[in-house]
């Protein structure tokens, strides 16, 4: 009873996996994005765009270089493939005009997808205060 649970499981799970995106929600913000991909110039590009000191961008080359050294798990009766760090983009974000005054200067396209997402007001209004120090 519980392997055909499971293999039940695996097949939804497959199901959704596999499937084209379907429910149509999208966004279509003009963003600033870095190659695919993590190396040390990925991550000098990302303290420089947030602006951090010094010592925080150490610190990541610092955890880089140990993480570089790591061994992905052996995950015991589970078949995971190997994460291609390489195939994912680490760095994007909205391109901003100007800073904004109030949440009325905000571009309307990113209003619309807080809108989507079900964010309140008061969450855009913090984002768009904080993007800078929150992303």
């Amino acid at each position: 009873m519980a392997e055909d649970q499971l293999n039940k499981s695996d097949e939804i799970l497959d199901e959704i996996v596999t499937s084209p995106y379907k429910y149509g929600f999208t966004t279509d913000l003009e963003t600033e994005e870095f190659e695919k991909g993590l190396n040390e110039d990925i991550i000098k590009k990302i303290s420089f765009k947030k602006d951090e000191p010094e010592f925080l961008l150490a610190f990541r080359q610092k955890a880089y270089k140990a993480w570089k050294k790591m061994n992905s798990p052996n995950w015991a009766y589970l078949d995971i493939p190997e994460i291609d760090y390489e195939s994912i983009q680490y760095y994007s974000i909205p391109k901003t005009k100007k800073k904004l005054g109030s949440l009325e200067d905000a571009d309307p396209e990113l209003l619309r997808t807080f809108d989507k997402l079900g964010v309140s007001l008061n969450e855009q209004k913090f984002s768009q205060c904080c993007s800078r120090c929150c992303i």
